[in-house]
């Protein structure tokens, strides 16, 4: 498909308040408008020199973290957002449901390096339309912002594979995955019921389910499980 549009100047700006990079609206409208979220530079300088050789398209803004990315979106209203999910302060996947809670027809792209499928479900169900990994962006992320702008939806193969393959499998509960989490940053059974005020008994029952549901060996296999999976991010 060839595309023909009009030859226009963008300019580049640094906010003051975030003392970021944010580019001017277009005036043609046949352009899709593009905001980037992540909080590695080296990232977004990237994906800005790739979306840059494209006729079709314009990148409108940039942002480094979920609440910058809530307050670019309702200033500039881009066509397609590209998301991180891990990021600090707000997360990325917060900063979905805060931006399609405003613009529910809002179009977002998550590019992210966990391919697990629980982050991807949790992802999709708060409004992302598609899921890239960042180690096939430059391979996907252009035509992928192509099909998000059609009203497509995109999920990478081995992605939607793995999310087939545990759609019948239990989820944890919010206590369960409070101890997974403190398993996985090092606390043993002691510390955890410290933490969580709940006798060491009711900790070890919280492990066990863990187990049971994720299939998982032990403790250490719990977490690498958890960790793949997206279920918990360190």
């Amino acid at each position: 498909m060839r595309w023909k549009v009009q030859a226009c100047a963008s300019w580049r700006s640094i906010d003051p308040k975030f003392d970021r990079p944010t580019l001017a609206m277009t005036n043609d409208t046949r352009l899709i408008r593009i905001l980037s979220v992540d909080d590695h530079p080296l990232l977004r300088s990237g994906i800005a020199a790739l979306i840059d050789t494209q006729p079709d398209m314009r990148l409108v803004g940039e942002a480094s973290n979920g609440n910058e990315a809530v307050q670019l979106h309702r200033e500039l209203n881009p066509d397609v957002t590209l998301m991180d999910l891990q990021m600090p302060g707000m997360s990325g996947l917060d900063a979905i449901i805060s931006i399609r809670t405003e613009r529910p027809a809002a179009r977002i792209i998550v590019l992210t390096t966990f391919a697990g499928d629980v982050l991807a479900q949790r992802a999709l169900k708060a409004g992302a339309q598609a899921y890239v990994l960042k180690s096939l962006v430059r391979m996907e992320i252009l035509n992928t912002i192509r099909a998000v702008h059609s009203g497509e939806k995109r999920v990478q193969a081995d992605v939607a594979a793995d999310m087939a393959k545990h759609t019948a499998d239990a989820l944890l509960t919010t206590r369960e995955l409070e101890v997974l989490k403190l398993v996985a940053s090092g606390c043993a059974n002691k510390a955890i019921s410290a933490h969580l005020d709940i006798n060491e008994e009711t900790t070890k029952t919280h492990i066990k389910n863990i187990l049971a549901k994720l299939g998982a060996r032990d403790r250490t296999h719990a977490v690498s499980l958890g960790l793949k999976r997206g279920i918990i991010l360190l």
